[in-house]
């Protein structure tokens, strides 16, 4: 098997992309594996983010490396949490504590609607002038209370209208290939050149 680094400690992040790589002959190994600690996050965008911390952990690691740095953006608060979607209640991070947040700072909004991004950078090495880099977008509403024991993040507020449930209320192949994630990593898949 081929392997790729994966710019994130992330557990359940990790068995997404396993799940959706192993298939294809890859390796998907934790930077925490490899005593890289995580890259600073410093960018405003989705792409600058991810592509940092795949050159990071490329460059430590002499692996190719794969970063997803994906977060909520709800419309009612002008695309917040994105980009700080992981860190939105602060440090440590906390999904139950960023979940509240959201619905305190939400309220009764009449617009609830929000999307998921997703953006996944692979680089052959550390300076790879041509990073390969996919997009995905997973759009839904925001739930008033959170519902589902799947997943995480935001997943129990997230609402799939096609499914009628949240998205922690789906099983984890339908939501491999529903999700922003999914998505990204199928585009991704489509153009993966042989490593």
């Amino acid at each position: 098997m081929k392997k790729i680094v994966l710019a994130s400690n992330n557990a359940k992040k990790m068995n997404e992309l396993n799940a959706l790589l192993a298939p294809l002959g890859f390796e998907v190994i934790a930077q925490g594996q490899l005593g890289i600690p995580e890259a600073e996050e410093p960018h405003c965008t989705f792409v600058e983010n991810a592509l940092a911390k795949a050159r990071h952990a490329a460059k430590l690691s002499g692996l190719p490396a794969l970063a997803d740095d994906s977060g909520l953006c709800v419309a009612a608060l002008g695309g917040a949490p994105g980009v700080y979607s992981a860190r939105y209640a602060g440090e440590p991070k906390s999904d139950g504590r960023n979940n509240e947040k959201l619905l305190a700072d939400l309220g009764a909004h009449g617009n609830r609607a929000a999307h998921f991004v997703s953006v996944i950078v692979l680089v052959r090495h550390a300076d790879d002038p041509q990073p390969l880099i996919a997009e995905g977008e997973w759009h839904g509403e925001i739930l008033p209370a959170a519902r589902g024991e799947s997943g995480f993040g935001y997943d129990p507020l997230f609402y799939v209208r096609d499914f009628d449930c949240s998205a922690a209320e789906l099983d984890a192949a339908t939501k491999n290939r529903l999700s922003h994630r999914g998505q990204a990593m199928q585009k991704l898949i489509d153009r993966l050149p042989t490593l």
